[in-house]
């Protein structure tokens, strides 16, 4: 597997080979010795999601409080999509920066992206479908959205398609606004749950996330 570094710090693209034949393709999309190496632990994650999306619609993006955060590890099993990684960690070298990669159901490409990192899907084709692994549960009193349609943000968001939005989603804050009501992760804190992984060398508790 081939990995790439994103223009976000701490994100990553992941290239598996594909195995065609006269049956159909084979692939493994996440292999954990791949992002070991890159990361220099075992990853973690304790959860699967699996989201079904109309063409056009757009969710996120998303971020949880750090610590504990919560990693994700993101590909396609069916259809197109549009895959947003933006940096939201105060102090971060990068941060406000956008990082897209198109993710489908004939490359298998994946993205990782660390604790404090906000995520964002746009599906690209009918019935688009976005699995991700999680390094926590859901706790929607630790997660937060910011507005994808802010301009300040400028997500590359596609311009030929009708963009279909939750309301939750759209009532999301700007980043200035999430900046000035301290809503974001700050990027020391992150540092320090990533040298706690990595000293560790383990995967987190699956109930607590530390």
């Amino acid at each position: 597997m081939q990995v790439r570094k994103l223009e976000v710090r701490d994100a990553y693209e992941l290239i598996p080979p594909t195995f065609p034949d006269q049956r159909g393709v084979y692939c493994a999309p996440f292999q954990a010795a791949a992002l070991t190496g890159v990361l220099g632990y075992a990853p973690g994650f304790v959860q699967v999601s699996h989201a079904v999306s109309r063409r056009g619609a757009v969710r996120g993006p998303h971020y949880a409080d750090v610590p504990p955060g919560q990693a994700k590890y993101v590909f396609c099993t069916q259809g197109a999509l549009l895959d947003l990684v933006i940096d939201v960690r105060v102090g971060s070298p990068t941060f406000g920066t956008c990082a897209s990669v198109r993710l489908d159901s004939t490359s298998y490409h994946a993205v990782y992206l660390a604790e404090g990192l906000a995520h964002a899907v746009v599906a690209l084709e009918p019935g688009s479908t976005l699995t991700y692994l999680t390094s926590t549960g859901y706790n929607p009193a630790v997660e937060h959205g910011i507005n994808p349609l802010d301009p300040d943000l400028g997500l590359p968001l596609p311009d030929d398609m009708e963009l279909i939005l939750s309301e939750k989603d759209r009532s999301a804050p700007s980043l200035a606004q999430a900046l000035a009501d301290g809503r974001l992760p700050r990027y020391e804190d992150c540092l320090a749950r990533y040298r706690g992984l990595l000293a560790t060398g383990r995967t987190p508790d699956p109930l607590t996330g530390g």
